[in-house]
């Protein structure tokens, strides 16, 4: 995977814990109890998508200016997108659509527990 940087930089937000899907071979980076990304694994423990949350308006965009980006593996189609992970897809590009995905899931989230996260009041 070309995105070395991902791991650290996922777990490196406010909130974010990771765990390990065995029957779907996901890794899954959550807020609260919700993902906003997972890195699904192959047989050969390699990742082949890195799934993540999107504005559908927005996802839409983005697959069709790069043959990487497609509509979410077993996800929700409008809403959920997926990037290989060796693909075409510039780091920087990758880097917001982690962080709108993040930002996403945290607001859905109730108030005081988006608080917590953040630590702000407002």
């Amino acid at each position: 995977m070309k995105y070395n940087w991902l791991d650290e930089y996922l777990l490196s937000k406010n909130g974010v814990t990771k765990d390990f899907k065995a029957e779907w071979g996901w890794y899954r980076y959550m807020i609260g109890d919700k993902m906003f990304v997972a890195v699904c694994m192959g047989e050969d423990n390699k990742p082949y998508y890195i799934t993540l949350k999107l504005e559908p308006a927005e996802g839409e965009y983005w697959r069709q200016k790069y043959e990487d980006v497609i509509q979410g593996y077993y996800m929700n189609k409008v809403h959920w997108n997926s990037i290989k992970p060796d693909g075409a897809v510039p780091d920087d590009t990758l880097r917001d659509m982690v962080d709108k995905s993040y930002t996403l899931v945290l607001q859905s989230l109730p108030k005081k527990l988006q608080k917590e996260i953040t630590g702000k009041n407002n």
